[in-house]
């Protein structure tokens, strides 16, 4: 066995010319690529050996096409049902059924109990509307306390922002003194509470 340069052996690859090696290795290169040119090209076969795989091949390919045919080819399925297996299958499908349309439990509200007090001494009655009653006059009256002229309300509302006013003897809407208030719209200020 011969070993060649690492040059030569570019040459015998097609990667350098024998121009390209250095001239003390051109002696080398010739005789590398006379030694090359003896070499009988022709390609190596072995029929037998060729034979025997493609057979194979042929036979696992013969079976799992004749599998895949098996399983996609239509046929007739006969099912027999008694009447005694349909009652289970049925009440179970009528439970899933029940269980997949039952209504997501609502977390509950949070709430937060309130008293509105208004100071009216002059008042004949006093009144709450606010945006958690429809700004209905009539819905949520005030009671005189101990106090003389002292009006208050107790109400349980749910969490957020609500806007509110007093409405004293059923004509004058008063914003709450002891609280922010905004322009209504129309001419007027309602007072805001956050919960």
């Amino acid at each position: 066995m011969i070993d060649f340069h690492p040059q030569v052996k570019q040459l015998l690859d097609g990667e350098l010319t024998l121009a390209d090696l250095p001239p003390e290795l051109r002696a080398e290169g010739e005789e590398a690529l006379r030694l090359l040119a003896a070499v009988d090209r022709e390609p190596v076969t072995f029929p037998a050996l060729e034979a025997r795989v493609l057979a194979e091949l042929r036979r696992r390919q013969g079976r799992a096409s004749s599998l895949w045919r098996r399983l996609v080819a239509p046929r007739e399925v006969r099912l027999r049902v008694r009447p005694w297996t349909l009652v289970p299958a049925l009440a179970m499908a009528a439970a899933l059924v029940v269980l997949l349309s039952r209504p997501e439990p609502t977390p509950p509200t949070a709430t937060v109990t309130v008293r509105f007090v208004l100071f009216a001494p002059e008042a004949q009655q006093v009144a709450l509307a606010g945006t958690f009653n429809q700004w209905d006059q009539a819905a949520t009256p005030l009671v005189r306390t101990g106090t003389p002229g002292v009006w208050a309300a107790t109400l349980t509302l749910p969490a957020g922002q609500h806007e509110y006013a007093f409405v004293v003897d059923g004509a004058r809407w008063v914003a709450d003194p002891g609280a922010p208030a905004v322009d209504d719209g129309f001419g007027r200020r309602n007072s805001v509470l956050s919960l």
